[in-house]
């Protein structure tokens, strides 16, 4: 058993919301929960008493109390939560009140912050929500954002769901097909627009685009709220614009909220689009708010007075998880633009300026930090941080340590893992417990996670699939026009009836951490081996010689896999005999033989989705000639094309 990497001060454990809440328990319940083990083991034996105990202990703001916290609750899916309850998700957000800063919006061009009170925000929001109702959006209507990550879309998303609309957002990094496979499915009433965005210092103009977004979407939509930012005015012939200073220009100072049921529709997200139509995924008002409070009350420790900041896009969920920080107090942080505009320690900088407490990125940003010798807590004062999270792929060992040796000895490394399915997580940080290297902390409470080698077989000390056993909250209510649920079942339950299999390996470790080992549907499988591609990122891109990779699975014709190694050499590297003999070394000594790679080449990039995760299945279809995924899904198309052409030849030459 190793050491741990950081164990909380016994202040830190008495101050934590977790400590409060593990007392509440046991007040209410009568039984010693000595530490967090026994609360999750508790959490799960009685789910209705645990998720009442977040709705009081956290503060969930109704109009009417539920009738019962949970029904069916065998069901998988077809559990009912908390039924009979009235709330309003905006309201719970808008419930702290005063002149503290609520959003503070930043950019990568070094302006001015833009910074709105609470009180501001309400206003704003009432305004918003004066101007939708005039362009008749009412309960289950729906509002779309294609905006970069500001001030605005917070406030649509409130007013939207204010009214009870249905709110869904895509990130100026979608072209306009990215954006029609989205919004052409759910047809918005109303659609906000930015003219354009910025990134790495350079100006994107969007008009023309939403243009014809705007005419595909014709006749469902009634208003285009344009969002200048690069100061590119509406095509003339674009019908129904309004300025968005206008739309918030007059009306009420004080939103009104509608009072709808638990399960009422709240976001549309989506998956990745990256091998066809992305899935339209609808979660729910009340799921989503009781998850995401235990989420940031307990498992992150974040409350009233602290700043919470995630580098993260309107299309991904992270920016719907960040936005709940309002709901336990927090002033949330929103950044527009590159991390490493005009520099890489940018947003560093940014941590010490806005005194950020919990600070949210990636694996691949603190690769990226390491590799340009960055120390942030060397360089900037961090004193008021006390959390780093990272998500998006498994963080390795390196990007703990990095944390611990160059950020901050005392700051918390809380990998988190769970997925745009169920907006939330399914293992994360523990404020109360130590930290060890390369280990999720802890399964999240409520959550029924388990690793299964075979159906109901589950392990400890071996990877399996990752399953969630027993129902939660924040499950979809179900997809998009999927009227019999079908195409809901086949995502989730298909393989394991009455059992969430959400796609990933995972190990359980026997002091209660976990382990990802990335996709399953990715697994490799050579020699009836399986493997975990993280298993081999993990030594090859800790590497300084390398600032990438990615790992598929090629079929052989004996019906074995062969598993092939693409790399990105750093600049001035080659991929030479040393540098390959080097790598094969580190994979046999740090994973095992069986995950040597047949073959290592190197390309010039590696295909990402726009929220950063790396394209293997698709890269594949390519590489064995099959249709190329939809690029408007993709960060950088151009690196997919290349494993389409260069690619394929390079395998063939090789």
């Amino acid at each position: 058993m190793s050491q741990p990497l950081w164990t909380p001060s016994p202040e830190r454990v008495a101050r934590a919301r977790l400590t409060r809440f593990l007392e509440a328990a046991r007040a209410r319940t009568g039984l010693p929960l000595p530490d967090y083990d026994a609360l999750h083991a508790w959490s799960l034996d009685d789910r209705a008493a645990f998720w009442g105990l977040v709705w009081d202990e956290l503060g969930v703001v109704a109009s009417t109390p539920p009738e019962a916290v949970l029904t069916h609750g065998d069901a998988m899916p077809g559990a009912r939560w908390f039924e009979g309850a009235r709330l309003s998700f905006a309201e719970n957000l808008l419930r702290h009140e005063g002149d503290a800063p609520a959003l503070v919006g930043v950019d990568e061009t070094g302006g001015p912050d833009t910074v709105v009170s609470r009180d501001g925000l309400r206003v704003l929001v009432a305004r918003f929500q004066a101007f939708l109702r005039a362009q008749g959006v009412g309960p289950g209507d729906r509002v779309a954002a294609w905006m970069p990550n500001r001030v605005e879309a917070v406030v649509a998303m409130l007013a939207a769901s204010s009214l009870g609309a249905v709110y869904s957002s895509s990130s100026p990094d979608f072209g306009v097909r990215g954006v029609l496979d989205r919004f052409g499915q759910i047809r918005p009433k109303v659609l906000l627009v930015a003219d354009g965005s910025r990134y790495g210092g350079r100006s994107f103009p969007l008009a023309d685009k939403i243009a014809e977004v705007a005419a595909a979407l014709a006749p469902d939509l009634r208003a285009v709220v344009w969002v200048d930012v690069v100061g590119t005015p509406p095509p003339a012939h674009l019908p129904g614009v309004v300025a968005w200073a206008d739309a918030v220009a007059h009306g009420p100072d004080v939103p009104t909220f509608a009072q709808l049921p638990f399960d009422h529709p709240l976001y549309v997200l989506y998956s990745s689009g990256t091998t066809g139509v992305p899935k339209c995924i609808v979660h729910g008002q009340g799921g989503t708010l009781v998850q995401h409070l235990k989420e940031l009350a307990l498992h992150t420790d974040v409350g009233p007075g602290d700043v919470l900041f995630y580098f993260t896009t309107c299309g991904w969920m992270m920016w719907n998880w960040l936005v709940s920080g309002l709901a336990v107090g927090a002033t949330v942080v929103l950044y527009d633009g590159s991390p490493a505009s005009p520099s890489s320690d940018v947003l560093w900088a940014m941590a010490e300026r806005l005194r950020i407490t919990h600070f949210g990125t990636s694996p691949k940003f603190l690769a990226m930090c390491a590799k340009d010798g960055l120390s942030p807590g060397h360089d900037h004062d961090l004193g008021a941080l006390r959390t780093v999270m990272s998500t998006g792929s498994p963080l390795p060992v390196e990007g703990f340590r990095y944390v611990t040796d160059h950020v901050g000895a005392d700051v918390q490394v809380a990998s988190i893992c769970g997925g745009t399915d169920i907006v939330s997580c399914f293992m994360l940080g523990c404020p109360t417990e130590p930290v060890h290297a390369g280990e999720i902390q802890r399964r999240g409470l409520g959550m029924a996670v388990e690793a299964w080698v075979a159906p109901h077989e589950p392990v400890v000390g071996r990877k399996g699939e990752l399953v969630c056993t027993l129902a939660f909250p924040s499950m979809p209510l179900g997809f998009w026009d999927d009227a019999d649920g079908s195409r809901y079942h086949r995502a989730y339950f298909a393989h394991f009836p009455g059992v969430w299999r959400h796609g990933d390996y995972i190990e359980i470790t026997e002091r209660g951490g976990v382990i990802v080992y990335g996709r399953s549907d990715a697994t490799l499988n050579p020699g009836g081996v399986r493997i975990g591609t993280a298993e081999i990122y993990r030594p090859v891109e800790a590497l300084d010689e390398i600032q990438e990779a990615l790992v598929v699975g090629l079929p052989t014709p004996d019906d074995d896999v062969e598993v092939v190694l693409f790399v990105v050499p750093a600049p001035g590297v080659a991929l030479d005999d040393a540098l390959q003999t080097l790598l094969r070394r580190r994979i046999r000594e740090l994973a095992s033989p069986r995950h040597v790679p047949a073959r290592i080449l190197a390309c010039p990039a590696v295909p990402r989705t726009i929220s950063g995760k790396k394209v293997e299945l698709a890269t594949l279809e390519v590489l064995q000639g099959r249709e190329a995924a939809n690029a408007d899904a993709l960060a950088n198309p151009e690196a997919l094309a290349w494993f389409a052409t260069e690619g394929r030849a390079a395998l063939t030459a090789s």
